[in-house]
Formats: structure tokens, sequence, C-alpha cells
């Protein structure tokens, strides 16, 4: 039964169904199946497949976003049962749209897919000054610091960041990825990210490899 009800949330979810899958997750509570297994089992692998299809342009942002409120539905539900069985999120990341740049399209479709991958999101928004986000890596203890930039004139604002970590002696203990429509791979080399990616997609799975490696 168990695998059956992990098959129908993750497939709910795909669908963007957030109503189901919240019933869906209430009801595998109820027949006390563990938190964690319907956090990766059901939400996580269904998010896993719509990254997949989003890479593979078989599905685009709009359905993206639907499965990511789906997601956020069925997590809300399963928060409470995740702390009491002591299951911690993977890592945690601060997230934002660096100083003098108010884009949050992009931003938010990377939280949304890291947050499936069960990495705790601190969400700055936009317009993020770099001494507010060294704070929140300080007080979160955070090991990922995403930024976003979507114009020429603020993506220095990403560097303006990897200096303020490195200035407050932090930068090691942080990885940092980078991304926005200017973006490049070589700018992230240029500025010391450890990080670029083109999608959303692409940008969870490197946030779980990031968080790993600075785990191992």
């Amino acid at each position: 039964m168990s695998n059956a009800i992990y098959t129908e949330i993750s497939e709910k979810l795909q669908r963007g169904k957030a109503k189901d899958v919240a019933a869906l997750v209430t009801q595998a509570l109820d027949e006390n199946l563990p938190a964690g297994e319907i956090l990766n089992e059901g939400l996580v692998a269904g998010m896993n497949i719509i990254g997949a299809k989003f890479q593979a342009n078989e599905v685009f942002v709009p359905e993206v976003l639907v499965a990511a409120r789906a997601m956020n539905a069925g997590l809300k539900i399963l928060k409470p049962a995740l702390s009491s069985e002591g299951v911690e999120p993977i890592g945690r990341a601060v997230i934002c749209t660096v100083k003098g740049d108010m884009h949050d399209i992009g931003k938010n479709l990377v939280k949304m897919m890291i947050e499936g991958q069960g990495i705790e999101c601190i969400d700055l928004g936009v317009d993020a000054d770099p001494a507010a986000i060294v704070a929140a890596v300080k007080e979160h203890n955070a090991q990922l610091v995403c930024l976003s930039a979507l114009l020429t004139t603020t993506m220095m604002g990403q560097r303006d960041v990897v200096e303020a970590l490195k200035a407050e002696g932090i930068r090691e203990n942080v990885r940092v990825m980078i991304g926005g429509a200017p973006i490049t791979q070589e700018f992230a080399d240029e500025i010391g990210a450890d990080c670029y990616t083109l999608d959303a997609a692409s940008a969870a799975k490197e946030a779980v490899r990031l968080i790993n490696e600075l785990k191992a």
C-alpha cells in the first residue's frame, strides 16, 4: 500500500494538484508511514521527475511553478511530523536577488526546486545587501548562498557578496552558486563563485552536490 500512495503523491504533484497532494500526505501520515519516506519517495521523487522534464523541455516554467506549489502544500502538512521524527533538512541555503536588482521570478523558481530536494531556504527577497546576506549565513549556519542577477548593471553585486563573505572570514564555510540571464561560467570563475547553473533544475542538482561536498 505504501508504495502506491507515494507514487500517487508524486503523480498528483507533477500535475500540480495541491489539494490532492495535501490530502494524500495527510492520509499517509494517518497510516503511520514515516514522514521522511513520504518526503523522499513522494514529494522529492515527484519534483525530481518535473526537474528532469523541465531540462528536457517537456514541461515549462508554469508547470514547474504549479508542481512546486503542490509540493509546498504537502510539505506544510509534513513539516511537524518531520520535526517530531527528527528528520533534518539536508542543508540550508540563503537565497536572494542581489543589491539593486528587483527581479524575482528566476530566484523563486530556483528556491522551489531547491526546497524540492529537502534543502531549507532562507529567502532574503530582492535587492539584498551583502551585509544582510552575510548576517543570514551566520545566523542560520547556511552551507549555500544562491545569488540571482538579471541585469548586466547588477551582476557585480554577486562579486560584492563573495568579497563580503571573505571579509567576514566565512567564505570557506559556504558554497556560492550564481545565476541569471547575463551570467556565464567565465564570470563565475572570475568572481570566485563555486557554481554557475543555466536553469533551476540544474541548480537544484548542484545545490545537493555542493552541500554534500561541504559536509564531506
